[in-house]
């Protein structure tokens, strides 16, 4: 708990650093103007695709009759945006992970771990194939989960643990890649597994939070970051 705590931390003071500040907005600003674009472009088609999906059951037909076809018109709208809030989300962490990683592990490597070794266990390939389960896996909970957004305290905890889910499973490859090996990696993440998802629990509720969320993407990677490569040099004696 303490090195999560302390990773947070020292997340959120290097948000101020030049370095830092120079790519901070750039994900979630990123993938608003993107998913906002879309929707602008694809809107009828989305929401015409979804009704008349719909149009054709037994529920929509007893809608029609009761002269409240606008009910099935305000569903599809609002399934669409249940749709495009966890793909904003997800396109500012793939954003994150091309954008801000690199600059984010050379940045606390080169000023908290200068004497750690690189034993360079990740590769493009090892991110690629790591992001896409994540975000599959993610897509099926948010799918899954769905029905409990209608239970109340369900429609909280359901998004902050799928979103914890994939900030830990993508960040944690990425800030160990260059320097782990692939054994240290798969041990610091199997022996630190119930902290990297506390410390995805703790950042995931900050998405909800106007303004502050144009800056959790980049706070994870660092917190992430920050976490793993002080348990890295921890597991080396150093």
């Amino acid at each position: 708990m303490r090195d999560v705590i302390s990773a947070l931390s020292r997340a959120a003071r290097n948000l101020f650093e030049p370095r830092i500040l120079a790519v901070v907005l750039l994900p979630m600003l990123g993938s608003l103007v993107l998913w906002t674009l879309l929707a602008w472009l694809f809107w009828d088609a989305w929401t015409g695709g979804i009704t008349g999906a719909v149009g054709s059951t037994t529920v929509a037909g007893w809608l029609k009759g009761w002269g409240a076809a606008w009910v099935i018109d305000s569903a599809a709208g609002l399934l669409v945006v249940i749709a495009i809030l966890p793909a904003i989300f997800v396109t500012a962490l793939i954003i994150t992970e091309i954008v801000a990683m690199p600059i984010i592990v050379k940045f606390i490597g080169e000023r908290y771990y200068a004497g750690l070794k690189r034993e360079t266990g990740g590769t493009l390939a090892g991110s690629v194939r790591n992001a896409s389960i994540g975000i599959s896996v993610f897509a099926v909970l948010w799918i899954v989960t769905l029905p409990l957004w209608l239970t109340g305290i369900g429609a909280v905890l359901a998004p902050l643990l799928t979103s914890a889910y994939l900030n830990q499973r993508i960040f944690r490859y990425d800030a160990l890649a260059e320097h782990a090996s692939r054994e240290e990696f798969a041990r610091i993440t199997r022996a630190s597994r119930g902290d990297l998802f506390l410390l995805g629990i703790l950042v995931s509720p900050l998405l909800y939070v106007p303004v502050v969320n144009l800056l959790v993407p980049v706070l994870s990677g660092l917190a992430f970051t920050h976490f793993c490569l002080a348990r890295l040099a921890r597991d080396r004696g150093k």
